[in-house]
């Protein structure tokens, strides 16, 4: 398999896309030899947020550079935290999302099921908190910017 674009170092895989994320790429990218577990975590836009019913789509928009650094420093800041881990790939759709298509994809390849699901869930959460990517629901005919109830943090946080 050719090796995905996206990646700054021979075993993170980090990419912002716009079209389809290539989840299943990313999963078998992550499965090595020596892999015991994969933890693959697809976030994908559903019908409905806070307070609002019959969402179709999602935009995202982000500025580029910013963004890949940050998700960069959220892979580096897993691997800090779980060193057994092998591979990590992250990626993030940006344009528009239908409704039941993959928004955000996480996986971890790693020789310990307990470091793949804790880097994966860290990757997520971490992303969520501290890359400045933005979402617009689109519902009813009309559109707005999601809210968030917390400002854009810095990767690194406790141990």
């Amino acid at each position: 398999m050719s090796e995905p674009p996206g990646r700054p170092a021979p075993d993170s895989w980090v990419e912002l896309l716009e079209g389809d994320l290539p989840v299943d790429e990313a999963r078998r990218w992550v499965t090595t030899p020596s892999s015991g577990a994969v933890v693959v975590f697809t976030g994908v836009v559903r019908d409905h947020s806070e307070g609002r019913q019959g969402v179709t789509s999602l935009t995202y928009e982000a500025w580029p550079e910013q963004a890949a650094g940050r998700l960069e420093a959220v892979v580096a800041d897993a691997r800090r935290r779980w060193p057994e881990v092998e591979r990590v790939a992250v990626l993030h759709r940006v344009g528009d999302v239908p409704l039941g298509e993959p928004t955000v994809a996480v996986a971890v390849g790693s020789a310990h099921r307990a470091d793949a699901f804790e880097a994966a869930r860290f990757c997520i959460d971490t992303l969520k908190e501290t890359v400045p990517i933005w979402k617009r629901e689109h519902w009813g005919g009309t559109s707005d910017w999601a809210g968030t109830d917390h400002e854009v943090g810095s990767v690194a946080g406790p141990s």
